[in-house]
């Protein structure tokens, strides 16, 4: 039978709820038993954060501590959502600020070489400490209430592992003012401590601009003075690249942080699809897994993905989704589509991948006979137009003033004709390639006709990734009928050649009469 986790009548781990405390390894400060594993879980006022510091640390050393370890729980432990960190050997954990109410901490070591433990202290609603994570929050002491005099908040921001840049914004904004902020500011500095470069110093009630580091680090600093107060301020903060990308290209891949492994929680990640005037924005779903949804409402309440029309939150929405969802493709109205995740405290997932790409403005109509296809040259401003054909490489564009024109038979370039829903229409692939260098990159667009209605329509049908895309070369079914109207064109083109057809059939006729009392008269 294996030992017990904690040796008997050893204290270990439990619940901490009083406003501030400490607590240690077992036996601190002699050697921590073997095979021992405590939780502390620390609990205080809800609205409250905990801030954690470290005053003596020294655990088994191993490059990825996996013998020895003690771990640092954002909420819950066990949770990988909420992990800030796991620490060993002999350098202390940096001084950690919850982004809630509720921290845990657990001490694990296995059956060979103690050392002395560490011993930590905690207190709530403390201002500053370090921050990691890909996103968060940081708010003035007793926010939205009056700010105490003579304080001052040390936040720093990011930490191991971090890579990308950060983004500062602040939500609002209100400090006592003064010339040149000498009474109380909040101070912004690009780098972890005060000796990095200053990047701004603020106090009134004008909100700070939108700040972006040059490195993975921040240095956030907060001073009151002894009188004259305000609302103070609150800001959110987020790692740029892994939670905020802005993407241009006509086509292109994201997924949630982190991915496939589980994404961090209490995350507010923002990705800006913006393409040029004309174009929408088309989204196929390759993989999705967020937490599910509540059981009490059936709704998406706790991590969830949005997708917004247009550049903002303020859009209309085009979808939220959870779970295990797949959800169909979904178009944009304009030419620029935000997705945003949301995460909560708890229960991480794998997240999701996605790929999209832009729908080309293009007008399409045909008569009974022909194919009249039209692209604005702006909208492919860069391509040659024997880059843009129909059904082979010989029917290509030509360029007519400002549009790409291709105007073909219907028993020319590639065209069929098939039975659909018991109607006759003719088909064919638009091809329009974006290759460059050996990168090849065509994108396809299916053309039909219904030659006795004369009306066209055009469906986006290549995938930015065939390979891993099922859904876009599936045709739009039945089921997708309203991401069909979005993303299909249909144009109803009017025009004389049931009445040049009805004349030719009258004049063969005529002929054919005269031809024939000629005959006879003969």
């Amino acid at each position: 039978s294996h030992p017990p986790l904690c040796p008997p009548g050893i204290k270990c781990g439990g619940v901490l709820s009083a406003p501030s405390g400490n607590f240690s390894s077992p036996n601190f400060p002699g050697p921590y038993p073997y095979e021992t594993e405590c939780t502390w879980l620390i609990v205080v006022a809800e609205g409250s954060s905990v801030l954690l510091s470290f005053s003596h640390f020294e655990l088994e050393y191993h490059a990825a501590c996996a013998y020895d370890y003690l771990q640092v729980y954002n909420g819950a432990a066990r949770d990988r959502g909420n992990l800030l960190g796991t620490f060993c050997g002999h350098s202390p954990p940096p001084p950690f600020s919850s982004a809630w109410h509720v921290m845990a901490i657990v001490f694990h070591s296995d059956r060979h070489v103690a050392k002395h433990g560490f011993a930590a202290v905690y207190r709530k609603d403390a201002c500053g400490g370090q921050l990691t994570g890909l996103s968060g929050e940081i708010t003035s002491p007793r926010y939205p209430e009056s700010y105490p005099n003579d304080v001052e908040c040390r936040w720093s921001i990011g930490g191991p592992g971090a890579g990308s840049p950060l983004t500062l914004v602040f939500a609002d904004f209100q400090v006592e003012g003064g010339q040149g902020c000498g009474f109380d500011y909040v101070a912004l500095f690009d780098g972890p401590t005060t000796a990095s470069p200053r990047l701004g110093r603020y106090c009134g009630s004008t909100r700070p601009p939108r700040t972006v580091s040059s490195a993975p680090h921040l240095f956030v600093l907060f001073k009151s003075d002894f009188n004259i107060g305000g609302r103070g301020f609150k800001a959110h903060f987020y790692s740029a690249g892994e939670c905020q990308e802005v993407f241009t290209t006509i086509k292109g891949n994201l997924s949630s942080p982190r991915y496939p492994n589980f994404y961090p929680n209490n995350l507010n990640c923002q990705w800006s699809i913006q393409l040029p005037m004309g174009y929408r924005v088309k989204v196929f779903f390759l993989d999705m897994e967020l937490e599910g949804r509540s059981s009490l409402t059936g709704g998406c309440d706790y991590d969830h993905l949005s997708a917004f029309d247009g550049g903002t939150e303020n859009g209309s929405l085009l979808g939220q989704w959870c779970g295990q969802e797949t959800p169909a493709p979904i178009t944009s109205h304009s030419n620029q589509l935000l997705l945003v995740l949301h995460t909560d405290r708890n229960m991480a997932k794998r997240g999701f991948s996605i790929a999209y790409v832009g729908v080309v403005p293009m007008n399409v109509s045909c008569t009974r006979t022909d194919f009249h296809i039209q692209i604005p040259v702006q909208s492919l401003a860069q391509l040659e137009r024997n880059r843009i054909y129909l059904g082979t490489p010989s029917c290509a564009a030509q360029l007519v003033g400002g549009n790409f024109k291709i105007h073909t038979r219907f028993d020319t370039c590639g065209t069929e004709s098939q039975k659909r829903n018991n109607t006759s229409v003719i088909v064919s692939t638009l091809y329009i390639d974006f290759s460059a260098g050996d990168q090849e990159d065509v994108h396809q667009y299916e053309v039909q006709c219904e030659p006795k209605r004369k009306e066209a329509s055009v469906t986006l049908i290549a995938s930015p990734d065939p390979s891993r895309l099922s859904q876009a070369e599936n045709l739009v079914d039945a089921q997708q009928q309203e991401a069909g109207e979005m993303d299909t064109h249909e144009i109803k083109s009017q025009d004389t050649s049931d009445i040049v057809f009805i004349s030719i059939c009258i004049l063969a006729g005529l002929l054919m009469v005269i031809a024939v009392v000629g005959l006879v008269l003969l």
